[in-house]
Formats: C-alpha cells, structure tokens, sequence
C-alpha cells in the first residue's frame, strides 16, 4: 500500500509546490472506506496558495493524473479523496507476496546499523517470576522486529548477579541452608532463605550489618565469598534456561553485572578526571540538580559501587564494542528515573553512548493484593504460569481434534503462545491485570485464535487441488476480498511502525485484524470448487495470507502452528 502512497504523492507535490516527502506526511486515512483510500486534506494550503480549501481540493481533483494508480480522485469538502485502482491494489499486493513472501515491502532501513536490546535481565537467586514475563516477551520481539528491518540486532541478557543483595543471600545461605537443598529444589531453596533473611533483618540491623561486610568482601575477591557467589549464579541460569527453552527466547550475550565490575573504577575515575563528580557524606555521586533530578550516586561510603556505576560502564562498553544505532533498555517503567540519570550523566561525559540510550518502559502486572515483591515471597513462578497454561491447551485440543497428531507439541506452542500473546497485544506501557481467565482465554483477541486461523489457511491450501495462482484479479476486488488484501499490503509499514513506536502490540492489533478479516473471508467467499482461474486467484490470497500471519506469529515469538 505505501508504494501507492508515495507513487501519488510523487504526481501530486508539483501541483502543490512541494518535495514528495511533504506531499505524502499530508496523507490521511478516511474515517469512513466508502470516501476511499487515500485523503488530502487541504486546509493547511489554504495560506500559502491564497484559496479556500474546498477550492484547493476542487482543483487538485481536476489537475492530477493518476492513471493506473486511482480508480476515482473526488473533492469533498476541503479534503481530495482518493479510491486506489482495485486490480492494480490487488496485483500489486498479491503477486509481491507470492514473490517474495512476507518480506515482500522489505526497505532495509536498518542495512548496515545495529541495535542493542537489553531485555529479561533477571536477578540471580531469585525465582523467575510472572513480572519477568513483559520484559522477556517484549524484548525478544523486538529483536525480532528490527532484525525484519534489516538491523543487526544484539540481544543481551544483563543479569543481576552483583550487588549488596549477593552479601544478604550469603549471611542467609550460611545460617539456613545446606548444600543439598541447591541440587533438589536450588531456587526454591534460594527464594525462601532470601524471604526468611529479610524477615529476620527487621528485627536485627546487625544481619544486614553482616550482609554488607559479605559483599564487601565478594568485591574485594574473598575466595570463599566468590564461591558461594559462583554456586548461586551456575544454580540459577541452568533453571531460568529451562524458562527461555519454554518461551523459546535466545540472547546473543549473557553478561551479568560482574562483567563490568572490573570496568568499575576506570569508569568512575574518567568520571571524575572531567569534574563531574562531588562527595556527598562520604559518597562519590554526580550532582544533577540543573538537570531537574536528584544526584547519580556512583560510590557508597563504604566503597560498593551501584546500578548506575555498572549501568554506566556496561553503556560505554556496548556502544565501543557493537558501535550501535541504538541502544535499547527493556526495563519497568519504575526505573525510569535511574535511566534518565544514566544517560544524562554519559551527556555530561560527551559520550555518543547517552544519544543512543533509550529506556523502553512498561507497565507492571498487577495482583489484586497489590505489587508483587519477592522479600515478601508473593510470587507466581513463570513456569507454572507456562505449565499450566500447556495443560490447559492440551485438553482443549484433545476434546476438540482427538485425532490431531503431535498433541503435546501443538498443546506446548499453543498455550505458551497465549500467554505469551495476552501480554503483548497490550500496549506496553499499560498496567496488565494478571487474571488466569484472560490469560488463558482460547477465544477472542488471543494467540491462540491467530494460530487457529493460520491453521486453518494451511489446511485450505492442503485440500486444494490447484495451486495458488493470480489469474484472475477480478476474484480480489469483492468486498471480503479487497479489505484483506489491502490490509495484507499494510505489513512493511506495521513493522515499521512497531520498531520505530518500539511497541510490539502493533504487530499484535494487526494480526488480530488480518485473522478477522480473513475469518469473515473464509465464510463468506467459496474458495474452492469454482471456476480455475477464480479458484487460483482465491488460493493466492489464502496463501498470501498464511504468509503474513506466519512472520506476524514469528515476530511476536508464537509458533505458527499447521494444525490445530
């Protein structure tokens, strides 16, 4: 559809004295499709070409040639609306995606640029939990996005394996735990001593007195502190593995805060050989009172560095090392503070890091008990959320379709992707209720509705004696036919959209909308059993179809399964 949009837009600028770029950001979308595809609006001309609007657009309508292009270019009011030629639309659309599947817009605007996304970044010893899941999903489609576009994309797992929490889970491990509990049930295990430790440390300052000591120490390299520390980090990824198995999830690094540990007091005295640092009772921190913040602290009293110390040190690092377009952060909305005080102190530092620096908030799920907290232990583990949300796919599917093969294996990709796509479809910076009943809804605006209609094409397309040809555009010009396929042309600039927005619910809204579209198709139109031209021609959209849905499912990180 955007080739239409620009080809008009390159007949239109010279009647209005202006670059096609600035013809085509005029361009609207029609409230109501019967006014057509395409509308100018013209009061913004009226100035500069001294004539009313209606006027503008009254002339406009007589002066374009739009031949091939427009079946109709009608003046209304002040706006020049534009119906596209229905069997170009259709050729155009049809055959680009029988060519070059769904790829076939592909721009490579990303061509020759990299993106670095920071996403899932769980904090070792601690369950992976429910609140996990936004950061995960929303990340690994995002990757997947921009790579669509061409980017080279680097996904990077940044753990939360440093901090004064490490020296607590110490003190807590030693008073409460033995060494077999880690190989039976290790982050159950970690997860209840962390509880009880901070259960405790409310009625006894000492504990944490002692914490801090252990991490103290845990910086300083003391061998028995590094090897509790490595036991509790190895524990931990082998158990979230089994989770990015699940969700099928894949980093390109997994560099946890103590990558950058030995990049801490480099970072911090560049930072101070530029002037930028003060000592505030004691601590090193970068006063951004002009800036509207409070100060970055960088160095605790007693020496231990901080997020943003290692936050800081880790931007340098990637923007050195990948020398990206963009960096990425896929963390809660309730950083957003530490973020600004990042990327304004690497400005401070005229570091290129803090230009490309770009937090991508969202929203927490809530509980109707209120936040979840993990020193309180209210947590809901991701793999039971995944777990049951497999069982409860399998027994649909089993009362359903008995017969279908590979049960398990559909019921896996099926139930993972619901909950995988009940999450995204929100925009993301949206607050998400945890409810079990929506979740884990199999009818509606969910994945597995996207799915079953995927499948449901493929299996048009098996039972099809001909092949999916466009020999007739006349079979795409119909009133169930033409929406789907100019919808179809959309999906370069949905993905455009969704990267530039950096919000995968684009992508999520739309395959909603082609799975509509194409429903209503399927019940309305007969595909096969027709004329063989009409038939072909009717094939070629399912396929065309199916295609666009499989990358959809795939950009969202859902399997596009074949049969359900």
């Amino acid at each position: 559809m955007e080739k239409f949009r620009q080809e008009i837009a390159k007949k239109i600028a010279p009647l209005l004295n202006m670059s096609r770029e600035e013809a085509r950001a005029l361009m609207e979308v029609p409230p109501n499709p019967a006014w057509g595809d395409i509308a100018i609006p013209c009061f913004s001309l009226a100035k500069t070409l001294r004539k009313a609007p209606q006027a503008i657009a009254a002339d406009l309508a007589k002066a374009a040639d739009l031949d091939g292009l427009a079946g109709s270019v009608e003046a209304m009011g002040g706006y020049l609306n534009i119906t596209l030629e229905k069997a170009a639309v259709a050729r155009h659309i049809i055959s680009g995606i029988l060519q070059g599947g769904a790829s076939f817009g592909f721009t490579d605007q990303g061509g020759g640029k990299t993106v670095v996304i920071d996403f899932s970044s769980p904090n070792i010893a601690k369950p992976f939990g429910i609140g996990h899941l936004r950061t995960t999903v929303i990340g690994h489609s995002l990757s997947r996005i921009y790579s669509e576009l061409g980017y080279r994309a680097v996904r990077v797992n940044h753990l939360g394996d440093w901090g004064t929490q490490f020296g607590k889970l110490i003190v807590a491990y030693k008073l409460f735990a033995k060494d077999d509990k880690l190989i039976d049930d290790p982050l159950g295990t970690l997860f209840k001593i962390y509880v009880e430790f901070h259960r405790r440390a409310e009625n006894s300052p000492a504990l944490l007195e002692e914490a801090r000591e252990w991490f103290r120490r845990l910086e300083e390299g003391d061998d028995e502190a590094r090897s509790l520390w490595q036991r509790f980090v190895e524990v931990s990824l082998k158990e979230y593995q089994r989770v990015y198995d699940l969700l099928g999830v894949e980093f390109d690094y997994w560099l946890g805060e103590s990558y950058y540990e030995p990049l801490l007091a480099s970072t911090v005295a560049a930072i101070e050989a530029q002037g930028l640092t003060t000592i505030s009772d004691g601590a090193v921190v970068v006063d951004l009172a002009d800036h509207g913040m409070p100060p970055c602290l960088l160095r605790k009293t007693d020496g231990a560095t901080l997020y943003a110390t290692r936050d800081i040190a880790a931007a340098l690092y990637r923007d050195k090392k990948h020398r990206p377009e963009l960096m990425l952060y896929v963390v809660g909305q309730e950083q957003t503070l530490h973020f600004r005080q990042v990327k304004q102190v690497l400005n401070l530092m005229r570091s290129p890091a803090g230009e490309k620096m770009v937090h991508v908030p969202f929203g927490l799920f809530k509980f109707p008990e209120g936040k979840m907290s993990t020193r309180r232990g209210n947590v809901i583990f991701l793999e039971d959320v995944l777990t049951r949300a497999v069982d409860l796919a399998a027994g649909v599917i089993e009362a359903k379709n008995p017969e279908l093969e590979n049960q398990q294996e559909i019921a896996q990709h099926v139930g993972v992707g619901a909950v995988v796509f009940a999450d995204l479809k929100h925009g993301r910076i949206k607050d998400v209720l945890f409810d079990w009943e929506e979740m884990l809804n199999f009818d509606g605006e969910t994945g597995p509705y996207v799915q079953y209609t995927h499948a449901r094409a493929c299996s048009v397309l098996r039972k099809a004696a001909l092949n999916p040809a466009l020999s007739d555009e006349a079979a795409l010009t119909d009133e169930y036919a033409l929406p789907l396929v100019k919808l179809l042309g959309e999906f370069p600039q949905v993905c455009a959209r969704s990267a530039a927005e950096y919000e995968p619910s684009v992508v999520a809204r739309y395959v909603l909308d082609v799975s509509s579209l194409f429903n209503r198709y399927y019940h309305h139109v007969r595909i096969l059993g027709g004329e063989a031209g009409v038939t072909e021609t009717r094939l070629a959209l399912v396929l065309a179809t199916q295609r666009i849905l499989a990358r959809g499912l795939y950009l969202l990180g859902l399997t596009a399964v074949d049969k359900m």
